[in-house]
């Protein structure tokens, strides 16, 4: 089964995937992604470019093999802001699309606290992207992230 996980940048995506993926499953995060492929000390939250196109790619290569085997395994894929293409694509896969979404506010809180600000304005168009009837939303309370 694919799930496909979506929200805003600090929403929680990674700690609902961690909540409901099992050590067997295939989990396509950039952020981790993105971790892995960094040096020794490079901050959690990197957004260098050359860093980030690399990790473009092997997510992308990481999603290919993935969506050929996920009648076997279960694979969570976080994607922020899918465009109409990719939705597509994920409902030709009957992949299950989930938002999380705990608030404009904590999230813009969460950011401030610790992202690059700006993932602000990243935030602020998933919101002005998405429709109440477009999204399953999964509110988590602050202390639940």
């Amino acid at each position: 089964m694919l799930y496909v996980i979506t929200g805003p940048p600090a929403a929680g995506k990674t700690s609902w995937i961690d909540a409901h993926a099992k050590p067997t499953d295939i989990v396509i995060d950039l952020d981790r992604i993105t971790r892995a492929l960094a040096g020794p000390g490079a901050p959690n939250w990197n957004q260098d470019p050359t860093l980030l196109r690399v990790a473009h790619k092997a997510r992308y290569a990481a999603m290919h093999e993935a969506f050929e085997v996920r009648d076997k395994t279960n694979v969570y894929l976080i994607h922020t802001l899918p465009g109409t293409k990719a939705l597509a694509k994920y409902k030709r896969m009957d992949a299950k699309i989930i938002a999380i979404d705990p608030g404009r506010d904590i999230v813009m809180q969460r950011i401030d606290a610790m992202r690059d600000p700006e993932m602000r304005r990243v935030a602020s168009r998933w919101y002005s992207s998405r429709t109440t009837r477009d999204r399953v939303i999964v509110r988590q309370s602050p202390l639940a992230w």
